[in-house]
């Protein structure tokens, strides 16, 4: 995928919600994973011709699993002028050690929110950004069918009342098909998730029921996503 084509998805996500207003602080939650990386190229170019003027910073949550290359980001982040934060924790720890979690996403999820909302806080940003694509949009809406008995999908963006602050999702019309082309047309420094559970998931079950679903519909995708965009889920209409 070329810059312009994700320049232009990207874009059409912050104006049709409204994503991003002058004087907004952005930061982005940094993984080292191709998503967030696409998101950070994505933001940093757009930051220079978007008419609505933003600060932008990045964050990254270790989460002290060890085997985590964090030179490539940093490099990367000092390329584009962006200022990045490590914030360690011992969030693997607790997970696999002391609590010992069979099934430690969920928890995982809200740990490292807490830890990211923290530190934009302390940098002073009002504003994170998550690299939720397209398909993770599918896929929060099964795994909600699936495991929940209900119809529901985050939101493009979410405000967080008493932490002031508000998630966007600037990256929901970019299929993960495009995030992998750009990944390898840049040659992003993806860094390996070191999470033990990486592979063996709900999520990564419910990617392969549909990769396989699609066999027989091609427009599986397309469906899904306009039950999403255009149906009755909170959040969703413009």
């Amino acid at each position: 995928m070329k810059l312009q084509l994700l320049l232009s998805l990207t874009r059409q996500a912050i104006d049709t919600y409204h994503m991003i207003e002058d004087g907004d602080h952005v930061a982005v939650g940094l993984s080292g994973g191709k998503d967030s990386l696409a998101l950070l190229y994505a933001l940093h170019h757009l930051q220079r011709f978007y008419p609505k003027k933003y600060t932008l910073s990045a964050i990254t949550v270790d989460l002290g699993l060890g085997n985590m290359q964090m030179e490539p980001i940093e490099a990367l982040c000092r390329e584009f002028g962006v200022p990045w934060s490590l914030v360690p924790t011992q969030i693997g720890q607790i997970l696999f050690d002391i609590k010992k979690e069979a099934n430690p996403c969920s928890l995982c999820a809200k740990m490292r929110k807490g830890a990211l909302n923290q530190k934009a806080k302390a940098m002073g940003c009002n504003v994170i950004a998550y690299a939720h694509h397209r398909d993770d949009v599918i896929e929060t809406l099964l795994m909600s069918l699936f495991y929940e008995g209900r119809c529901h999908c985050f939101s493009p963006v979410t405000h967080l009342d008493r932490a002031q602050l508000s998630i966007i999702r600037p990256m929901i019309y970019v299929t993960e098909a495009n995030v992998i082309g750009f990944k390898n047309r840049f040659r992003l420094p993806v860094c390996k998730n070191p999470c033990p559970m990486d592979g063996h998931t709900k999520r990564q079950y419910i990617k392969e029921l549909i990769k396989n679903l699609q066999k027989d519909n091609p427009y599986l995708k397309d469906c899904l996503f306009h039950a999403v965009s255009q149906g009755d889920i909170p959040g969703w209409k413009p």
